[in-house]
């Protein structure tokens, strides 16, 4: 089996110690998803749209199977959802639940890593097993925040969840070191994702800002690992820059495979500043800065092309990011079927199917 790619053994003892220095920090910031949970609105009351208490009259004269049935039945109930009634804005809500459907990957994802690095090294299945017990309380605590502060519906939330969940997720890649470079962006971004929603959310629920930036946390230290990781390859062997540069080039999030998910990103992008600018500002720029990828001597001329590649995207990158903020400064109308596109989106979102628009040939807005 070829080596080029795996886990280089010289490192077995660089890795440990950024393992232990990780085990350290988490350590010195561990934490419940309970204590970030507005639990003191769910005393005396049931605030949670799409559910309702069940009444227990007539209990003591039913079958327990009838008994089961009917609560099942009862829970099911779906109040008319109203989106403009929500504590949150559409925006910022949809930011939240794009964020949900990407951490509910983690079996997926938990499998790839697993998968890619056992035969290698043991401190990395143990990472692994560190990382997924540390990512495991994501989207609990997303979800159940959702759940408590009445925000989205509570049944369509479940339909997406099952559905991206069911559509399971794969990278592709085949090496632990292409894995380490996608876990490196997949982290950073998330890292990124979490602050950026953060801030934007601030004013209209502070609290909301606290556990997006507990979350960030959390990433902020998986994402060191697995950049140093790299980073320690990239000493040892630079021509390892080509595996380095495919797997930027092809790098795409675990959400990508949830309804909507392009739309969504250009939603979030305009209003809550996650998009290609930042991507490339606090992602790409810092990675390509941090692993020195401009200086390295790779001595295959592959390596040194795929060096030369890497460099051209961080330029294309940044060429799109400069335009996206110029179009940010200037708020350009967007066009008539991304106006459509975005109207169709929410009303989809709201469970209202029969009030979506579209443009005739003839230029007129018509119902669908």
């Amino acid at each position: 089996m070829s080596t080029y790619g795996q886990v280089d053994q010289r490192l077995e003892n660089k890795l440990k110690d950024l393992y232990r220095l990780h085990k350290e920090r988490a350590a010195k910031i561990d934490w419940s998803y309970h204590s970030f949970l507005p639990l003191e609105i769910v005393s005396g009351k049931f605030p949670v749209r799409g559910i309702k208490p069940i009444p227990t009259t007539g209990d003591e004269n039913m079958p327990r199977e009838d008994l089961f049935e009917r609560d099942i039945m009862a829970s099911r109930v779906k109040l008319k959802y109203d989106p403009a009634t929500q504590p949150l804005s559409w925006e910022t809500y949809l930011a939240v639940e794009t964020a949900l459907l990407t951490e509910v990957n983690l079996p997926w994802f938990t499998t790839e890593l697993y998968n890619t690095f056992k035969g290698s090294l043991q401190v990395l299945v143990d990472f692994v097993h560190t990382w997924t017990s540390e990512e495991d309380q994501h989207s609990d605590l997303l979800e159940t925040y959702l759940l408590l502060t009445g925000n989205g519906d509570v049944w369509e939330r479940r339909k997406l969840r099952k559905q991206v969940v069911e559509g399971g997720f794969e990278t592709g890649l085949k090496t632990p070191l292409e894995t380490m470079v996608y876990t490196s962006i997949q982290e950073r971004a998330t890292m990124v994702f979490y602050l950026n929603v953060a801030q934007a959310c601030e004013a209209e629920d502070p609290a909301l800002a606290r556990v997006l930036r507990r979350l960030a946390r959390d990433e902020t230290l998986h994402y060191t690992f697995y950049r140093d990781a790299t980073k320690a390859h990239l000493e040892v062997n630079p021509n390892l820059v080509e595996l380095v540069t495919s797997t930027m080039l092809q790098f795409e999030m675990p959400g990508r495979g949830m309804p909507d998910y392009k739309l969504r990103m250009e939603i979030i992008a305009k209003n809550v500043h996650y998009g290609p600018a930042e991507y490339y500002t606090q992602v790409v720029e810092e990675l390509m800065k941090y692993w020195d990828i401009k200086n390295l001597q790779p001595t295959y001329p592959e390596a040194r092309e795929a060096q030369l590649k890497a460099l051209q995207h961080h330029d294309r990158l940044g060429r799109i990011a400069q335009r996206q903020m110029r179009e940010r400064q200037r708020s350009i109308t967007p066009s008539v079927d991304e106006m459509l596109d975005e109207h169709n989106f929410r009303i989809k979102q709201a469970g209202n199917p029969a009030g979506q628009l579209a443009l005739a040939p003839n230029g007129d807005i018509v119902a669908t």
